[in-house]
C-alpha cells in the first residue's frame, strides 16, 4: 500500500510526477471533473485547520468524489473507547482514501500499518508533506526550475515545515539554508538534518544551518518563514519566543539581502509584525496566496495518484 506520510516516502521522480499532474489539474480542471466519481475521502482531524480541510474537501468534490469530516474529539477513537487499528481497519472497508491531521506522527504511522487504503499526512508534529509539495510547485511556477535554487528558511526550525523543507528541497537538488537561534529547541531534528545532508551530497546541493539571519538569506532565491507559535506551543511562551525570534523576522531590510528577484513564502497562518512585517507579506515579492491556492491543486494530484496506483 502506497501512502504519503512524509517526503521520506516519495522519490524525486515521484515528486516531479505530482508537480506535473498538479499543474495539469490547475490548468485544465475540466479534464478531471469525474476522475474521483463514487470515491470517498475520510478526513480525520485532531488539530484545527482552515487550508487543509477546505482544500482537501473542495478538491475531492471538484473531482467528482465525496469527503467526510471526522472530528476525533467527538468520536470513539478520541475518547479512548476504540483503538486506532480497529478504527482504521473499519474505515478501510467504507472509504477509498484517508487524510489525517494529527498531533503525533507515530499515531499516523500506526494508522497506515493497519490501513488497506492509502493514507495521506495532512500534518503531524514531525512532517507536513502536502504543504511542502505545494510550496515546491509554487516555486517551480515562479522560477521555472528547482535544481540549483537557494531557499532560506528563517525562525523556529524544530517543526514539521522545516523538516519537510529539508527533505523536499534536497530531493529536488535545491540548496537550503536554515537561519535559527542556537539550541536544540529551535533547531531541526538531527536525524532529519543528517538525512538531508546525505541527500544533498547525492543531488549536488548544500544544506547549511546558521544563527546569522543575514548569512542565511544572502543571495537566496526563496525566503521562507513560519509561525513562531505553532499549535503545540503554550500561549504563555509568547513573549519569550518573540524575544528569541525577533532577530529572524523577515522584514524589508532582510529581504534586500536576498536575490533581487527573490520570492517570499509563508505557509500561513501568518501574523504581521511577528515572523514577517506587513510590507513583506503584502508586498510584490510575496507569493503566499499562490502557495495557499496550490494546496488545492497538488492535493488533487496526490489523491489521484494514490487512488490510481493502489486501485482503491
Amino acid at each position: 500500500m502506497l501512502h504519503l506520510l512524509s517526503l521520506r516516502d516519495w522519490s524525486s521522480a515521484r515528486m516531479e510526477e505530482a508537480f506535473a499532474l498538479g499543474r495539469e489539474i490547475k490548468a485544465h480542471p475540466e479534464k478531471f471533473e469525474n476522475v474521483m466519481r463514487r470515491k470517498t475521502l475520510c478526513m480525520i482531524f485532531e488539530k484545527p485547520s482552515l487550508r487543509t480541510r477546505v482544500s482537501f474537501e473542495t478538491g475531492m468534490i471538484q473531482m467528482g468524489g465525496h469527503a467526510i469530516f471526522y472530528d476525533t474529539s467527538t468520536s470513539p477513537i478520541g475518547a479512548g473507547k476504540e483503538s486506532a487499528s480497529d478504527t482504521i481497519r473499519t474505515l478501510s472497508r467504507y472509504v477509498n482514501i484517508i487524510m489525517a491531521r494529527l498531533f503525533d506522527h507515530a499515531r499516523l504511522e500506526e494508522m497506515a500499518r493497519h490501513a488497506t487504503i492509502p493514507v495521506i499526512n495532512g500534518l503531524t508534529n514531525f512532517s507536513h508533506p502536502c504543504q511542502i509539495l505545494a510550496d515546491l510547485m509554487t516555486i517551480l511556477e515562479h522560477k521555472g526550475d528547482l535544481k540549483g535554487l537557494k531557499l532560506a528558511y528563517l525562525g523556529d526550525s524544530f517543526n514539521n515545515v522545516t523538516h519537510s523543507l529539508l527533505l523536499g528541497c534536497t530531493k529536488m537538488g535545491m540548496n537550503i539554508n536554515i537561519g535559527c537561534p542556537e539550541g536544540k529547541a529551535y533547531s531541526p531534528d538531527q536525524e532529519v538534518l543528517k538525512e538531508a545532508l546525505r541527500t544533498g551530497k547525492k543531488m549536488g546541493c548544500e544544506v547549511k544551518i546558521t544563527h546569522d539571519p543575514v548569512e542565511a538569506v544572502k543571495g537566496a532565491d526563496v525566503v521562507y518563514t513560519d509561525s513562531w507559535m505553532s499549535y503545540h506551543i503554550p500561549a504563555h511562551q509568547l513573549n519569550e519566543r518573540v524575544r528569541i525570534f525577533t532577530p529572524y523576522q523577515v522584514n524589508e531590510a532582510l529581504m534586500k539581502q536576498a536575490s533581487p528577484k527573490a520570492i517570499f513564502m509563508n505557509c500561513l497562518p501568518a501574523l504581521r509584525g511577528y515572523e514577517q512585517t506587513a510590507d513583506v507579506i503584502d508586498g510584490p515579492q510575496s507569493v503566499v496566496f499562490d502557495e495557499a491556492e496550490n494546496r488545492l491543486h497538488i492535493q488533487k494530484a496526490i489523491m489521484l495518484m494514490l487512488v490510481r496506483e493502489n486501485k482503491t
